[in-house]
């Protein structure tokens, strides 16, 4: 399967997304269609967001990214514990909500760790890759190790924990193959497929690519793009062996 996952940006335009189609072709990629864009199917990310609030499983958060960073660097604990926070007093609530405030909506791990009970401790997902420290086979999955993560925010739709975990549900997703950088999700979207009563599918992270100076392959660094290597002249054979795919 493949998706187009647009949820938290601007909609790509359509030349941007017929290159990528074309590059993976290039590389003897095939995929069922159409292509699911996931700007086209906000409808169904809000369902979930609703019954997650229906349940009491997500607040809102008025916090800005500076003041949960300032506090978190003044903690005792030191910046990188999770942000865990609480619903707002309701007096509160209404009067930002009347004066037009941004915010977000956050799973609340309290609430979540209550609806589930005893099944919390038997969350776990199959790993058939590894983890960036070796994880693999059998996971117990640790939600606590991402906090009352962000799924919405007001105005901009869902976040990208929530619309995966739809997405590989509404398309019947049996495996996902993602690189070892999104490891760590894992384990809240494994949670979140407990609460929204979800299939889970089973994960093989694999290692990146990484260029010359050991980084990762990203845009902002320039790095070099699949359309400019096959402008140099390397076939497809040569660069799937290269991977190892």
């Amino acid at each position: 399967m493949l998706r187009i996952e647009d949820i938290d940006t601007e909609r790509r335009h359509p030349a941007f997304e017929a290159a990528i189609l074309e590059d993976l072709a290039w590389l003897g990629l095939d995929w069922e269609t159409p292509v699911r864009r996931q700007s086209e199917h906000l409808d169904a990310y809000q369902d979930a967001l609703t019954r997650l609030r229906d349940q009491g499983l997500v607040y809102r958060c008025f916090k800005t990214r500076r003041e949960i960073l300032d506090a978190s660097a003044s903690a005792p604990h030191g910046p990188a514990v999770p942000y865990r926070g609480a619903p707002p007093a309701s007096h509160d609530e209404a009067r930002r909500l009347e004066a037009g405030e941004p915010y977000a909506w956050r799973l609340s791990l309290d609430a979540a760790r209550e609806q589930l009970g005893p099944a919390w401790d038997d969350l776990e997902f199959t790993e058939l890759g590894t983890g960036a420290s070796g994880q693999t086979g059998a996971i117990r999955a640790r939600p606590e190790s991402a906090g009352d993560v962000i799924l919405a925010r007001k105005g901009l739709g869902v976040a990208y924990h929530l619309a995966v975990v739809v997405d590989d549900a509404l398309q019947g997703i049996s495996h996902v193959s993602r690189g070892e950088d999104l490891f760590e999700a894992t384990h809240i979207q494994r949670l979140l497929q407990a609460l929204l009563d979800l299939p889970t599918p089973v994960y093989r992270h694999h290692p990146l690519v990484l260029g010359p100076d050991g980084k990762r392959l990203a845009k902002r660094d320039h790095a070099q793009a699949l359309r400019e290597i096959r402008a140099s002249g390397v076939s497809p054979q040569a660069l799937r062996a290269e991977l190892g795919i």
